[in-house]
């Protein structure tokens, strides 16, 4: 999440909820992070000083929600910088076509037209976001992120930069010079793909084989590795493709309609919101002028609860008994609205009220809260760390550099 600031009952039922669940799922690993650098996408321009007060308040509803840092990794993305060293990498192999064919690019661009968006953090930001989660790879794992339905092609688009990034840097050919009836046929193969002439493995240069290999590299990302395994036949051996990173894979979640006060979607900027620390008499207050059935214009007037907001919110707050009566009572006019939203006034207040609780504890204790994302900043960087090692490795090689010098100078001493 970006730090923007308090968070509100729509944040919980559209994502934190879930986050909790797969937190009590053994089979998960769970990282949760404050996008403070991805504020800056669209943020930039204004004063950055209040982004540490935003990141305390929604760690604060974070563990108010019921996250748990014994059981998830909560941090903050620039206290990980390998983040960006990752997203340096990976912007090396991705056209910028990819960039500016994301759905949401042109449409926020739209959106927000007050804004100065013309920079390449805004283009390059689901890049970032493709280094935020590929980050934590670790072997044979599988990586999930827990989206909506908008935020698939995101997903898609990390798969396609980290099939290309893995197909760079993880690649290896083997040929070499000793295996003579391997490196005819493959030599042969490749470079009458490409019309330059094959002067044979007795009489191929270091320089034509090293160019060999970088033609059959190409080769099989244009063709695709398992055809080019194919095509290489009984040689296909010498050909070998080590994922760096994890393609991450979308995982789907469903969130209930949960519209705000005003009938559209819940958001700080149309002043629609209930916040997680809200009292009892602003809830009251807010839910009495809550909209309803706009068909029912008067008290005796029948109205639809399935078009209505109120309702909606009846079905995560209100028990089934509640729910049946507000149905029933609403489509044959034997309740009025304000009794309607009343009753869902007090349910919500029933279910807010442990938050709450939980929220002031850790509000009275910014020292904890501050501990707690310091430490979860560690944890997760102790990893990102591990996967830059290996990634870095994979670009450059340094350690088969290294010894070879180191090897040159042991042969020269003696």
């Amino acid at each position: 999440m970006r730090p923007t600031g308090r968070l509100h009952i729509g944040h919980y039922f559209g994502a934190l909820e879930n986050w909790v669940r797969l937190q009590n799922d053994p089979d998960y690993d769970c990282f949760y992070f404050i996008a403070d650098w991805h504020a800056l996408t669209t943020h930039y321009a204004e004063d950055t000083r209040l982004v540490p007060q935003h990141t305390i308040e929604i760690t604060t509803d974070w563990l108010a929600s019921g996250l748990d840092p014994e059981k998830a990794v909560l941090f903050v993305q620039s206290q990980v910088p390998e983040h960006a060293e990752l997203h340096l990498l990976l912007s090396m192999v991705t056209p910028l076509e990819w960039l500016e064919r994301v759905p949401t690019y042109k449409d926020q661009i739209r959106q927000l037209a007050e804004k100065d968006l013309s920079t390449y953090g805004f283009l390059g930001y689901p890049l970032l976001q493709t280094a935020d989660i590929v980050i934590y790879s670790e072997g044979a794992k599988g990586l999930f992120v827990p989206v909506g339905e908008d935020q698939v092609p995101h997903i898609e688009l990390g798969r396609e930069i980290v099939r290309t990034f893995n197909f760079h840097f993880g690649f290896h050919v083997d040929l070499a010079v000793q295996n003579e009836k391997a490196l005819e046929y493959v030599g042969s193969t490749i470079f009458a793909r490409y019309k330059k002439p094959w002067p044979g493995a007795k009489r191929l240069s270091l320089l034509q084989l090293s160019e060999l290999k970088m033609l059959s590299t190409l080769y099989a990302k244009e063709i695709g590795y398992a055809n080019f395994l194919r095509e290489m036949g009984e040689h296909a051996g010498q050909f070998h493709l080590i994922d760096q990173l994890t393609e991450p894979a979308a995982m789907l979640t469903k969130t209930p309609r949960f519209p705000g006060l005003d009938g559209r979607r819940m958001a700080k900027s149309y002043g629609n919101a209930i916040w997680l620390n809200e009292t009892d008499s602003e809830i009251r207050k807010k839910t009495k002028v809550m909209v309803t059935d706009p068909a029912r214009k008067r008290r005796t007037d029948p109205g639809n609860p399935d078009v209505c907001p109120v309702y909606d919110w009846h079905k995560l707050f209100s028990p089934q008994q509640t729910l049946d009566w507000a149905a029933q009572g609403c489509r044959t006019a034997g309740i009025g609205c304000i009794e309607c939203k009343a009753a869902m006034a007090d349910h919500l207040i029933q279910w807010i009220s442990p938050v709450r609780e939980r929220r002031l504890q850790y509000e009275k204790h910014p020292a904890r809260v501050l501990e707690i994302i310091d430490e979860g900043s560690k944890k997760a960087r102790r990893v990102a760390q591990a996967t830059m090692r290996r990634v870095r490795e994979a670009v450059f090689d340094w350690q088969q550099k290294r010894q070879e010098i180191q090897g040159l100078a042991a042969n020269s001493g003696s």
